[in-house]
C-alpha cells in the first residue's frame, strides 16, 4: 500500500514509524524542513519530498497520482484540508485522512463529504487524548481503558498488587471468584515480556495485566488484580490549551475541577467558557500556589501543557506535595518508560493514542478500531468477519481451528448487542466483531489476510 504522510511533526513522524514497519507498506513523508527529513529518513525505510504539503507540484513529485491513501498530518487544520482538496481533486487519491484540530471545524455538520471538503476521516489527537484521560479518571487505578463494539467491551489494563484477590492464584480460579459476569484476561506484562495466559497462568504482584469485559463488569474484574480506589471527585489540570480546556468541559459537570493557566489573557478566556471549573492564573511548578490550592488533597492531577519538560516537573512537584495520582503529557516515547519508572503513575502519549486511529484506516480487510500498547509493540484489533465458510477463513470455524499468528489471542466476539468471551470451541459467524490481542504487531500482514474475503464475496 501506497502511504503519503503530510508532515513530520510528533504524530506524522509517530505514523511513518509505525506504518514502516510493516512490509507491504511503501511510505513517503513531505515536510518543509529538510534536515527534519533527514533525520527521519536515516532511522526508517522510507522516501522523503521536501516542499509545502498542500501544493499540487510537491504532491506530484510525492506520487500523490498513485498513492493509495493521503495522511495530512501538519499542525495546520487549513493546510490539512486543502492538501486533501488538492489530492482528491487533482489526482484521484482514494482515501483522505486529516489532522483537524480545530473543535469548530470538527463539529460543523457537512463539512467533510465529497461535494465539499473531500477528508474521509478527521482526526482530533487533541480529542482522543481528551476521551482517554477522560476514561483513566472514570476508572481510577487503571493504566489503559480502550473501547471497542461502539463502548459495549473495554480492554483494561491494570498493575497487579498485593491486595488483589487472584494475585498469586491460578488464572482458571477467575470464573469462580466472579461468577456470572463476562470478562477474560488478553495478555500479562511481566518485567516487560508479554505472556499470553492460559488456565495455569498464576498472577504475580507487579504484573501487567490487560483483561477485556463487558463495560459493566469492568469495576469486579478490576477488583480482582488491585484493590478499588475511590471515585475521582477533585481534579487540577495544569495547562489551558485545547486538551486542558475540552478536559474540564468534560469533567465540571461531574468532578470539582480547578485549571491552572499561566497567560492571564488566555485565563480569561477559558473562564467565559466553562462553566463550574475554577481558572487560576499561575505556574503549576510553583510550590506556594499548588500548596495554596490544597494540592495533597486532589485525586487526580493532569499536566497537559505544550511543554512536557513542565509537565514532568508540574507532575512531580505535585506528587510530592500529596497529590493521589499524577498524569503527564509527554510527547518523546523516549521519556515515557523513564518517567512511569518514577513518580509520575500514568505518562500520556499523544503519538500512541492516535496512531491506532490511523491504523483502522490503513488496515486491510474490514478493521473497526485498532489501540495502540506497549509503545507500539503490540496492538490490539477489531476486525469484522465477512463472508460464508467457503469465502471467509474465519467465518464459520472453531476459534481452536483459525490459524492465527503467533503471539495472537481471539479474546472476544460481539454479536449483535451480545459480548461474548471467547473459548478455543466458540465458532466465529459473519458480521461477528472479533476482538484479538497481539503482541507481536510484525505479524499484521498475516492477520490481515485471515480477514479479508475471497473474490467471490460481495
Amino acid at each position: 500500500m501506497k502511504i503519503l504522510i503530510l508532515g513530520a511533526g510528533q504524530v506524522g513522524s509517530s505514523a511513518a514509524y509505525h506504518l514502516s514497519r510493516e512490509e507491504a507498506n511503501e511510505v513517503t513523508v513531505v515536510d518543509r524542513r529538510a534536515d527534519v527529513l533527514r533525520e527521519l529518513q536515516d532511522r526508517l525505510d522510507i522516501r522523503t519530498v521536501v516542499g509545502h504539503a498542500a501544493y499540487p507540484e510537491v504532491l506530484d513529485r510525492a506520487g500523490a497520482n498513485d498513492a493509495d491513501i493521503v495522511v495530512a498530518l501538519t499542525d495546520m487544520d487549513e493546510t490539512n484540508m486543502v492538501a486533501c482538496q488538492v489530492a482528491y481533486t487533482l489526482f484521484h487519491t482514494p482515501t483522505k485522512i486529516a489532522r483537524i484540530r480545530s473543535a469548530e471545524y470538527m463539529n460543523a455538520s457537512g463539512l467533510f463529504s465529497q461535494d465539499a471538503i473531500p477528508i474521509d476521516v478527521g482526526i482530533s489527537p487533541e480529542q482522543l487524548v481528551c476521551e482517554y484521560v477522560e476514561q483513566l479518571i472514570l476508572y481510577p487505578g487503571a493504566s489503559q481503558v480502550l473501547d471497542f463494539a461502539g463502548g459495549r467491551v473495554r480492554l483494561v489494563g491494570v498493575i497487579a498488587d498485593r491486595d488483589g484477590l487472584l494475585v498469586g492464584q491460578r488464572i482458571a480460579t477467575l470464573k469462580e471468584h466472579v461468577p456470572n459476569t463476562e470478562g477474560r484476561i488478553a495478555a500479562i506484562y511481566r518485567s516487560g515480556k508479554a505472556l499470553l495466559p492460559d488456565g495455569d497462568t498464576v498472577i504475580q504482584e507487579g504484573d501487567e495485566v490487560f483483561f477485556i469485559a463487558d463495560r459493566k463488569d469492568i469495576r469486579v474484574f478490576m477488583s480482582e488484580m488491585r484493590r478499588l480506589e475511590e471515585p475521582v471527585r477533585r481534579v487540577v489540570i495544569a495547562g489551558g490549551g485545547n486538551i486542558g480546556v475540552r478536559l474540564a468541559l468534560a469533567l465540571e459537570q461531574t468532578n470539582q475541577v480547578k485549571i491552572i493557566e499561566r497567560d492571564t489573557q488566555r485565563a480569561r478566556q477559558i473562564s467565559e467558557r466553562l462553566n463550574r471549573a475554577i481558572v487560576l492564573v499561575g505556574d503549576a511548578a510553583d510550590e506556594e500556589l499548588l500548596l495554596e490550592e490544597n494540592v495533597d488533597n486532589v485525586d487526580v492531577f493532569c499536566a497537559l501543557t505544550n511543554s512536557e519538560e513542565a509537565n514532568i516537573l508540574s507532575s512531580m512537584l505535585a506528587k510530592r506535595l500529596g497529590a493521589h495520582k499524577v498524569m503527564a503529557l509527554i510527547n518523546r516515547a523516549s521519556y515515557v518508560d523513564l518517567v512511569e519508572a518514577g513518580s509520575i503513575d500514568i505518562a500520556i502519549s499523544p503519538q500512541q493514542v492516535t496512531i491506532g486511529s490511523l491504523l483502522a484506516h490503513v488496515r486491510r480487510g474490514d478493521v473497526a478500531k485498532v489501540h495502540s500498547l506497549r509503545r507500539g509493540a503490540a496492538e490490539a484489533i477489531e476486525a469484522i468477519a465477512h463472508g460464508t465458510e467457503k469465502e471467509s477463513k474465519v467465518v464459520g470455524r472453531k476459534i481452536e481451528d483459525v490459524e492465527l499468528p503467533k503471539g495472537t489471542a481471539i479474546v472476544a466476539l460481539v454479536r449483535s448487542d451480545k459480548v461474548i468471551i471467547a473459548h478455543h470451541d466458540t465458532v466465529i459467524e459473519t458480521d461477528d466483531h472479533v476482538i484479538l490481542f497481539m503482541t507481536d504487531r510484525r505479524k499484521i500482514e498475516r492477520l490481515e489476510q485471515l480477514f479479508q474475503v475471497g473474490v467471490s464475496f460481495v
